[in-house]
């Protein structure tokens, strides 16, 4: 029988005139891996800093079994700044210790890319003063795993970690034999990790058998049974469970919850985008051009980054932008957007960008933009416009949007200078899709937001009609909002993926790898010649550009397909091409993935 490790009962905390929580009894046992969720501002927090006793319930209990040894991330690392990077994760271990050991050389590895820290000037003898805030936090996590432990706690593990960090943290947690408990609004991440899941709803705490899914498959239950006639929430958790059951099966574990009721329940629901229509939608509003690059080099400073690029970005594509840190997916989108902002007038440091005459773009930036701080939330969102066009026959007033987002009635004449990160980073997308651009830079749009508030945006986005280009480490979020993924792998080239981001982590594996020394090879194992490796590369090269084609005669097949719907002999020819065309373009893929292999 599993021990209880920590015990809550009874349990209230009240904040100024607000309840949090209110008579919350729980447990954690060894072995449980259980995510915590909520809307921001629900009490996930306080809920975990009262399981590690950094704060004490108003009302009830907490216990901890006698002995336990536990480990917790909070928002806020107490690293000494004196303190080098080796003396806070490794201590006074001698070098032939530490590097004898397994766990920190993974630990090392997965968390900063190498045992000797590539990214910090001076490795691991680096002065944690000066570091960002991101750096400290991976140091922090990367003490806390060396250690041994009987319960995680963690606050938000995968803030600050790209998309290889994340898929890292998931496999190490997973094979660790310590409970966990983790608050993060990453839903691949708790998909991955976790067994059970606490939601923080109005002061209660609900409890759910298995990961992501299986809670989104057992809560949208709940709410049926609940009530039959269906809310804004119900019909969100309905629209986010259809995407779950139809996407791809290695996305989720088996729910351990009845599958017939989850089908049942979305046996009516469409497809989250209908694609010919957004195409038909984006080709009205954009025309043919949108972004077109040729020959393009980006540089930051003196450092280039970005090298020969060519790339035609069309109306209605959707793209999800991965890479290493560094490697340019900001300047990338720095670079369109000064081009867009001057109407070409400014370029990169070589080749030329060509933009569509009607580009309306709206460039969600990492930064949080200034507002003047005494205007009301609504006010701010009206100052853009009264009411927004989001395509597909849906209009909004500034009100309804902002309470589609999170902002009560109430809360809509609160002071800007009042709200938190969080509630400041949904009002900037609100203002942003407020002015009906027609072209969408999203950079991190997932920082500080809620689970609830990102499926929010994401069923905005589902029916919006324009181009898209979205940089996240979120991977749930990229898969759910876009419909191809584009990398930079680091080599001053942008790659189109055929097989999204689990492609991405396989070709990042590869080229650590390969830039890992080696063993010498057998005497009887054959190497591919450099020759051979350069002709793969040559026909790689030639099948990206036949695939960026096809994709052109695809989004227009599409288009075509839309606007002669009443004709269906037309359509049936245009099916019929469209089928050939895919047919053509897998075999091509195939092709392209063992090229890979070989280049």
């Amino acid at each position: 029988m599993a021990v209880n490790l920590v015990n809550v009962e009874a349990v209230s905390k009240v904040y100024g005139t607000r309840t949090l929580l209110d008579g919350i009894s729980l447990g954690v046992s060894e072995g449980d891996r259980i995510g915590v969720v909520g809307r921001n501002g629900d009490g996930k927090t306080t809920l975990i800093r009262m399981l590690a006793k950094l704060e004490d319930p108003d009302i009830g209990r907490v216990t901890q079994n006698g002995g336990l040894q536990m480990g917790v991330l909070t928002q806020h690392d107490s690293l000494d700044p004196t303190a080098t990077v080796r003396h806070e994760i490794i201590g006074d271990m001698a070098d032939h210790e530490w590097a004898g050991n397994a766990k920190i050389r993974d630990v090392l590895t997965g968390l900063f890319g190498g045992l000797h820290l590539p990214g910090f000037e001076q490795g691991l003898d680096t002065v944690i003063g000066p570091l960002s805030g991101g750096e400290r936090r991976r140091i922090a996590l990367a003490q806390l795993l060396i250690a041994d432990q009987d319960l995680l706690i963690l606050d938000e593990p995968t803030n600050h970690l790209d998309v290889e960090g994340i898929s890292w943290l998931a496999k190490h947690l997973q094979e660790r034999r310590s409970a966990l408990v983790c608050v993060t609004h990453d839903r691949w991440f708790l998909d991955q990790v976790c067994t059970r899941m606490w939601d923080v709803q109005r002061g209660d705490v609900h409890e759910y058998e298995g990961g992501y899914s299986d809670y989104v498959f057992a809560r949208a239950e709940r709410d049926r049974i609940a009530s039959t006639e269906e809310s804004k929430r119900q019909n969100l958790m309905r629209k986010e469970l259809a995407w779950l059951r139809r996407g791809a099966p290695a996305r989720t574990s088996k729910p351990r919850y009845r599958i017939e009721a989850a089908n049942e329940l979305i046996a009516d629901v469409p497809p989250p985008r209908d694609t010919s229509a957004l195409m038909k939608f984006a080709n009205a509003r954009l025309g043919k051009t949108v972004f077109d690059l040729e020959d393009v080099t980006v540089q930051a400073g003196p450092k280039t980054l970005l090298q020969h690029l060519t790339w035609h970005l069309g109306p209605g594509d959707r793209v999800g932008l991965v890479g290493v840190n560094g490697a340019g997916k900001t300047s990338l989108l720095r670079a369109l957007g000064e081009a867009a902002r001057t109407q070409g007038d400014v370029q990169p440091a070589a080749g030329k960008v060509t933009v569509g005459k009607t580009v309306r773009l709206a460039y969600l930036s990492q930064e949080v933009g200034e507002l003047d701080p005494s205007l009301r939330v609504l006010e701010a969102v009206q100052r853009v416009r009264d009411r927004v066009d989001l395509g597909n026959g849906r209009e909004m007033t500034a009100g309804q949007l902002c309470e589609q987002f999170g902002f009560t009635k109430e809360k809509q004449w609160t002071p800007v200078g009042d709200l938190s990160g969080g509630e400041r980073r949904r009002l900037q997308i609100l203002r942003l899709l407020m002015d009906e651009p027609n072209v969408l830079f999203l950079d991190e749009p997932t920082n500080d937001l809620d689970i609830e508030t990102l499926t929010q945006l994401e069923d905005l986005l589902d029916g919006w009609p324009g181009s898209m280009i979205v940089i996240s480490h979120d991977r749930f979020f990229i898969e759910r909002t876009t419909d191809t993924v584009m990398a930079l792998l680091g080599d001053k080239s942008l790659r189109m993926l055929p097989r999204g981001l689990d492609e991405y982590l396989e070709r990042r594996r590869r080229m650590i790898a390969e830039a890992s020394p080696a063993p010498a090879p057998a005497a009887t194992k054959e190497k591919t010649s450099s020759g051979d490796a350069r002709a793969a590369k040559k026909e790689l090269q030639k099948i990206e550009r036949q695939l960026n084609k096809m994709s052109d005669r695809e989004t227009n097949l599409h288009a075509q397909i839309a606007e002669n719907a009443t004709d269906f002999d037309r359509v049936a020819k245009l099916d019929a091409e469209l089928r050939e065309l895919i047919s053509e373009r897998d075999e091509l893929e195939m092709r392209w993935l063992e090229l890979a292999e070989d280049a």
